[in-house]
């Protein structure tokens, strides 16, 4: 087999730069090709956001991953020849401990009584007792300048990182202009700057919120892309465990693989419906991917590229009245037959408001 050597692919344009799997910022990110330009995978690269991101997936670590990947893609002239000279192979390395964020770092960020713009957005939507024990139960950090940090804590209870990020606390909108300082970074980025990291620290994320699985085994898992998403949506439907990728490129097999023996629903944003039913069809886990964004959602929704949380909280705070007309109309019908098929995802208590959303906007499920 042909041997296959691996270097990042240098620049000869914007069509040598991909979207970060990571930060998801568009041409960003530079891929490990062989001698041919053929990449090795989509996930393997550098992203140019050293400070903000610092997504670094190199083919050895691939690899270290993949181990069946092995005999496809790496020679094997090299092997045959130890072997055949009979020498034993030498044994796989060891995997590398994974790197935490220290416990007391994190503690010292959970202040429930002080509140970060998301946090003071939540409490716009949400009632205070709710809104605290979300803060302690997905542990949702603030720094000094009150941006919010999100956890990432694994079922083992380690911290891999946080994601820090600002909204705006009126309308909940994260803030992405450019020119504002700090817009997104991470705790491990930062510590290691400051250099209460070791520099050969590395990052290994898990989903946002994965430390609650072992907490109700029995409950069925809700897949969202991001953090907030997560969050509000557990204050609104507690009946799920409420977990987030962080990203739409972030369905990554290793990730989920905790998921597997677990019932997963998963909600896409309102335009990652056909991408998400496309990967996680082939992850061999009990996902059902939920068309109710998709089939229901307006001209403007799509515009606005909502998620279920932006659904929720327009229905919530806005509902539409009840008819109360005696007989049934055939678009009243339809509205019955859709709210049927609907309202198993939702909560019983939250049932009036989803037939009333129903009915005053005249959706249909397919």
């Amino acid at each position: 087999m042909t041997q296959h050597s691996y270097h990042l692919q240098k620049y000869t344009g914007i069509a040598s730069r991909y979207s970060c799997p990571e930060c998801g910022r568009k041409r960003c990110f530079t891929l490990y090709i062989d001698e041919t330009g053929t990449p090795l995978h989509e996930t393997v690269g550098r992203c140019d956001h050293e400070s903000s991101c610092g997504y670094h997936y190199t083919p050895k670590e691939y690899f270290h991953d993949h181990p069946d990947n092995l005999s496809h893609t790496v020679p094997m002239s090299h092997a045959r020849t130890k072997l055949d000279s009979g020498t034993k192979p030498r044994k796989p390395q060891q995997q590398k401990p994974i790197c935490t964020i220290p416990e007391t770092i994190v503690n010292r960020s959970i202040k429930p009584g002080y509140h970060s713009q998301f946090t003071s957005f939540l409490l716009t939507i949400l009632n205070p007792e709710t809104v605290r024990s979300l803060i302690l139960q997905y542990r949702i950090g603030v720094t000094k300048s009150q941006s919010v940090i999100f956890f990432q804590t694994d079922t083992k209870g380690r911290c891999r990182t946080g994601k820090i990020m600002k909204y705006d606390p009126v309308t909940g909108h994260r803030i992405k202009d450019q020119d504002t300082k700090g817009r997104i970074t991470w705790v491990h980025s930062l510590m290691k700057q400051s250099r209460k990291l070791p520099q050969d620290w590395e990052l290994t994320q898990c989903l946002f919120g994965e430390h609650l699985l072992p907490t109700a085994t029995d409950k069925t898992v809700a897949l969202v892309e991001s953090e907030k998403t997560a969050i509000i949506c557990a204050g609104i439907m507690p009946d799920y465990i409420w977990l987030a990728t962080g990203g739409k490129s972030q369905l990554s097999p290793d990730r989920l693989a905790v998921l597997k023996g677990r019932k997963v629903i998963a909600f896409p944003d309102i335009d990652g419906f056909d991408t998400w039913l496309q990967k996680l069809s082939d992850t061999g886990l009990d996902i059902t991917v939920s068309p109710i964004l998709d089939q229901n959602a307006t001209a403007e929704e799509r515009e606005a590229h909502i998620d279920i949380a932006d659904w929720l909280i327009e229905h919530r705070l806005h509902p539409k009245a009840e008819t109360t007309q005696p007989a049934l109309t055939p678009q009243e019908a339809r509205s019955r037959r859709t709210f049927l098929k609907v309202a198993p995802y939702f909560s019983p208590e939250y049932h009036n408001e989803i037939k009333a959303l129903i009915e005053g906007l005249d959706l249909v499920a397919y």
